[in-house]
């Protein structure tokens, strides 16, 4: 591979142009700020060029055109993770957020939607049907990122998790090679992408299994301060025996009197008289300042955390898998939720639960299988100078907690070292290495939470 100062910006850009259908953009145009921007504005990196890829093959030369001149190479679909890792610095970013096609065949409840496409989006398509999948809970997020990863979204304990509803991918690997990647084709490839990250190549295009959903019992149920304790007791034993029709979060913020603040976000998937009953302890308990349980459409549920999360603001997340909700942790929570620097800040609980939790660990790259709790700190603020302040906080508030942490969701990991990156993949680490070397040997694909060849061949 060669240097990547063996060739200009300009000249990277000039001998793409030549092979490529999609836009070029460089650092004189005026959609390259756009383009390079990410959910996160803490994320301040400048590419050499931009191809805002029209189709598979501009992905497949673009690949080919960074492992030829040596450049690092990034891909963005969403744009929403928070470690930014969809932008690069002075090498090749594949823009792939125009790439929006969406194919729904309601008759084998089945979609194929390209890379480009946002949960908001895919939402759109299927609910047209009457179906949906497992995807996340913020309508702007990409579904490539978020699948890659694993995929914890209101659906989890009834169908798995958006990498067990993914049958099939179109891949373009390191050597520049486009792949259709299944049960039958490339299976370990297959394994690997379920969970893997963006560390085996990048998808063009997934085909999920779609489940029939239209309206849930859903939203938001918020507590009193002087009881957000028991609420928070109360929360963890009806989650940690909850049918596989009930998904929950729980979410502590500091409220407007400087108390903590608890609110304990539900969505039911089953016969709605049921689910009234499952959901009675929670809604009869304190009483609740608030109660906006009601049978929406799923994709209003989908819809319903975006106005936290606008653009522009800095974001520093720390997060791990948390089994049990005992005293102590409920106490180390809320006392420092109380002290949190910034008003747009939230402590999460995100649960994974019922089917995806019951898959063996070993059946796809996300190892992460038991009842349990996505545990994220969720800093976020608007000035720059704020920011040692929210970064201290959340620092702290994670070491205290991490007595009782266990893993961590790869989606949600930031640029924390190695053994951060072993604690994401777990027990699947040495065959995804061993899969790496098969399909990556030279580390092409390194802007991630990366997974080093098992030969340690790549280069860093």
């Amino acid at each position: 591979m060669a240097n990547s100062h063996s060739i200009s910006h300009e000249e990277l850009l000039e001998r793409l142009g030549k092979v490529v259908q999609g836009r070029l953009l460089g650092a004189g145009d005026s959609a390259y700020e756009e383009s390079r921007r990410v959910f996160n504005a803490m994320i301040e990196r400048r590419p050499a060029a931009i191809l805002v890829c029209s189709d598979a093959e501009d992905v497949a030369r673009g690949v080919a055109a960074a492992r030829e001149y040596g450049l690092p190479i990034s891909m963005k679909g969403g744009g929403h993770s928070v470690a930014g890792n969809a932008v690069c610095e002075d090498g090749l970013m594949l823009d792939m957020s125009s790439m929006k096609r969406i194919l729904v065949d309601p008759e084998r409840n089945l979609a194929v939607a390209e890379a480009g496409v946002t949960l908001g989006e895919f939402d759109a398509a299927t609910s047209t049907y009457g179906l949906a999948t497992t995807l996340g809970v913020v309508s702007m997020t990409g579904i490539a990122g978020l699948t890659l990863g694993g995929g914890i979204g209101w659906l989890n304990g009834k169908h798995g998790l958006a990498c067990d509803n993914v049958l099939s991918m179109s891949v373009v690997t390191a050597d520049g090679q486009r792949r259709t990647v299944d049960a039958g084709q490339h299976e370990d490839l297959f394994w690997a992408m379920r969970g893997g990250g963006g560390n085996f190549g990048v998808v063009v295009s997934f085909t999920y299994r779609l489940h029939p959903v239209t309206t849930v019992l859903a939203g938001p149920i918020s507590y009193p301060p002087e009881q957000a304790a028991d609420a928070l007791r109360l929360y963890h034993q009806v989650a940690s025996t909850a049918p596989d029709s009930l998904t929950t979060a729980a979410s502590v913020t500091r409220g407007a009197d400087g108390k903590p603040a608890v609110s304990v976000v539900v969505c039911w998937s089953g016969p709605a008289e049921e689910g009234a009953e499952v959901l009675r302890p929670l809604r009869e308990f304190g009483p609740p300042t608030e109660d906006a349980v009601a049978l929406i459409p799923y994709r209003e549920l989908q819809r319903m955390p975006d106005a936290g999360f606008p653009s522009g603001r800095l974001h520093y997340w720390k997060a791990s898998f948390l089994a049990d909700l005992q005293d102590e942790a409920i106490g180390t929570i809320l006392r420092f939720a109380a002290a949190a620097p910034s008003p747009y800040t939230g402590i999460g609980l995100q649960q994974i639960t019922g089917a995806a939790s019951r898959v063996a660990p070993a059946a796809t790259a996300f190892a992460h299988r038991a009842r349990q709790y996505d545990f994220l700190i969720l800093s976020q603020w608007e000035d720059a100078a704020d920011s040692p302040a929210n970064i201290r906080w959340t620092r702290e508030l994670f070491d205290a907690m991490s007595p009782h942490f266990r893993g961590v969701y790869v989606n949600n990991l930031g640029d924390e070292g190695s053994d951060r990156v072993r604690d994401a993949y777990g027990s699947n680490y040495d065959r995804l290495a061993a899969v790496k070397t098969v399909y990556d040997p030279d580390n092409v694909f390194r802007l991630n939470q990366n997974i080093q060849p098992a030969d340690g061949a790549g280069g860093a």
